[in-house]
């Protein structure tokens, strides 16, 4: 978790792979990964009492470098 300089709450999720050979890191965070992240929101949000804005992140390393994709899903 991560605050944005714009209020929001990020919750990044950093993914490496050694090789490109199994795809993209990115690729990686399926369905059941992002469903995960909501309820972390949502307890998040319980837990401030508050609806708090937020964003979800996706870090993705490779040895070719890193991307950076802000607001990856909803």
């Amino acid at each position: 978790m991560a605050e944005s300089p714009d209020g929001y709450v990020c919750l990044v999720e950093v993914k490496a792979r050694s090789t490109e050979a199994w795809g993209m890191p990115a690729e990686a965070v399926d369905a059941k990964k992002r469903q995960r992240y909501r309820r972390i929101a949502e307890y998040y949000c319980m837990l401030q009492k508050r609806e708090v804005p937020i964003r979800y992140d996706i870090a993705s390393v490779t040895p070719n470098g890193m991307e950076y994709f802000e607001n990856a899903y909803e």
